[in-house]
């Protein structure tokens, strides 16, 4: 595995999130959300309408990261088989032999994640929980690095199954890119007219061996005292809010730290600030909250009740925690 510090990693990131933004319109804070999830070796999911981009920004991560990528389209008669593989008769060998599903790759495209059934729901849950899949008795292990990026449509519910909580709390973070403004959408038509293919493609700047070496460099981000504190502040107020049925549970609290770690790589800082916190916070925390019967009637956002929550706890002082203690 290469030797990378985190300056070297933040260049490298650099260079990602500028070649994705050269085929995915969209605000460069949305694709460090989904770098973030990356790097802290979780899954992203994406809710948004058709036609914004979700599987173009899967496969341009998929093509900048050097890793390979395989896209499901997930419809209600999707078997666990149709994902994580089945064994075929060998007529030459006169046996069978297990011919790897589509799960076997270094990133995953989830389309329309929440139109599978139950059972294959939980075939993804263990790859994604555990990197690996049984079948037949037989657990196998997944490429390394492995990442689902999951879609789903927020307006349209016939056909689906609503993602089980247990599922739902294995992604990172949950993000949108929502529509673009009047001067993106008309430089998207003009990158149209100058390329002959409808899907434009992206360079790889990484190869495997590099990007598993970044996703490494987390667990060496300084974290204060003071800023744990503050995570677990901002945690404990979402179990206490009367729109709140569930708040965010001690794995949520753990993702809140890595998704904070994996900011300040992006951002080239040995250490995590307030800001790395409050900015990650919404992406990581709000999809784990589970209303009160009422706040659903009523349409709350989860996360304008998260923003709330984020300014009802006192923000640490830089001073306090912007720099690692010296010595």
């Amino acid at each position: 595995m290469p030797s990378l510090d985190i300056s070297d990693a933040s260049a490298r990131c650099t260079d990602v999130l500028d070649a994705m933004e050269g085929t995915v319109i969209a605000d460069r804070t949305f694709l460090e959300t989904v770098l973030t999830g990356v790097l802290a070796r979780g899954h992203v999911l994406l809710e948004d309408v058709p036609g914004t981009g979700k599987t173009l920004t899967a496969r341009s991560m998929a093509e900048a990261l050097g890793l390979s990528f395989n896209r499901i389209q997930f419809t209600p008669d999707l078997l666990p088989a149709d994902v994580t593989g089945s064994h075929i008769y060998n007529e030459r060998e006169r046996d069978f032999e297990f011919r790897e599903g589509p799960i076997f790759a270094n990133v995953v495209l989830a389309d329309e994640i929440n139109r599978a059934p139950p059972k294959t729901q939980a075939a993804l849950l263990e790859a994604m929980s555990e990197g690996q899949v049984t079948t037949d008795g037989t657990t196998r292990d997944l490429p390394e690095p492995f990442f689902v990026i999951a879609t789903q449509n927020p307006v349209e519910s016939e056909g689906t199954f609503p993602l089980p909580e247990a599922q739902i709390d294995r992604f990172i973070v949950k993000t949108s890119i929502g529509y673009p403004d009047p001067d993106a959408e008309q430089t998207l038509l003009r990158r149209r007219t100058d390329r002959a293919s409808k899907t434009p493609s992206v360079e790889a700047v990484l190869e495997p061996d590099r990007v598993t070496a970044i996703q490494t460099l987390p667990e060496d981000v300084t974290v204060t005292d003071d800023l744990i504190a503050y995570m677990t502040d901002i945690v404990g107020a979402t179990r206490d809010q009367p729109q709140i049925r569930v708040g965010v549970s001690p794995r949520g609290t753990q993702r809140l730290l890595e998704a904070a770690r994996a900011r300040a790589v992006i951002e080239g800082r040995e250490y995590v600030t307030p800001g790395d916190v409050k900015t990650i916070a919404p992406d990581v925390l709000a999809h784990r909250l589970v209303l009160t019967p009422d706040a659903t009637v009523e349409n709350v956002d989860k996360r304008d009740v998260l923003v709330d929550v984020l300014d009802s706890i006192p923000v640490p002082t830089v001073s306090d925690v912007d720099a690692p203690a010296p010595g």
